[in-house]
């Protein structure tokens, strides 16, 4: 549910980050002084209050007082962050964060803004996969299976000014997949500047509710990588895209199913001379 109908221009960075912390820890915002929100997130009490006015509210107390007319109700009853744990159980304490991201990622993710992204990713004519840094490897893991799918699938690898020799043959009826966590790059701000000129569509995925991007992009699809100070994990934005991945075989079940018996039969062909 997104809490704030307000363009993310006319908002500060940090304005921008306490909007993306309260849409995506809203109970326990609730519960919350001022101090309380600006100490998570390593602003000033002074910017918390200042906020409220810069989205429709008076204050924190008519913030809270709005959610309470709407009937805002918890999902669950998630525990409060463990105490760290001893070296030797680090694991179990991976695997707890993992489980939080998934259950968060499941919680913000929209059907309709997911039902649109596989709507766009089948009836694009070709789709061009952006992911930089880390989300490199989603973008490889996007690429190998869909491109089984039958989809024209493109991953772009250049970055700075090389990243032009790839935008050159984006057209109306293309889509772009752009991987956003965190911040965006200048080579995303470009791309989404020449969207708008020449009207290919974009689809965003992004660790964040509320960022610069929002409102800049066709699709947003959000995933959890954990708080912004912890191990960003990939566990989530993976079973995003593993979700898109099925959504997608079954949307072209018949194609889908014509490209791996023909690549079963190649494998089948050549075995001796390109073993698995």
């Amino acid at each position: 549910m997104q809490l704030f109908n307000v363009k993310t221009a006319n908002l500060s960075p940090n304005q921008i980050k306490i909007a993306d912390y309260i849409n995506r820890h809203l109970q326990d915002v609730l519960l919350s002084t001022e101090k309380e929100i600006a100490e998570a997130l390593n602003v000033s009490t002074a910017s918390v209050s200042r906020f409220w006015k810069s989205v429709g509210y008076h204050n924190l107390k008519d913030f809270k007082r709005k959610m309470r007319e709407i009937d805002v109700t918890p999902v669950g009853n998630f525990e409060k962050a463990m105490e760290r744990l001893t070296a030797h159980e680090w694991q179990h304490d991976q695997l707890e964060q993992g489980m939080a991201n998934l259950k968060e990622t499941m919680r913000h993710l929209s059907a309709s803004q997911f039902d649109l992204a596989i709507e766009a990713l089948v009836k694009a004519e070709t789709v061009y996969i952006y992911s930089p840094g880390p989300s490199k490897g989603l973008g490889v893991l996007m690429h190998h299976r869909l491109k089984r799918f039958g989809l024209n699938i493109v991953h772009m690898t250049s970055s700075g000014s090389d990243i032009l020799e790839d935008m050159v043959h984006f057209k109306r009826g293309d889509l772009v997949v752009l991987f956003g966590f965190v911040r965006m790059l200048s080579e995303a701000k470009v791309i989404l500047d020449d969207a708008k000129k020449r009207g290919y569509q974009t689809l965003l995925i992004t660790d964040q509710l509320i960022s610069e991007f929002t409102g800049k992009v066709d699709i947003q699809l959000f995933s959890s990588r954990g708080e912004r100070t912890d191990f960003h994990s990939m566990i989530g934005p993976t079973f995003l895209i593993e979700n898109v991945i099925l959504a997608i075989g079954m949307k072209k079940e018949t194609e889908a199913l014509t490209h791996l018996k023909s690549l079963t039969q190649l494998r089948s062909m050549y075995a001796d001379e390109l073993p698995r």
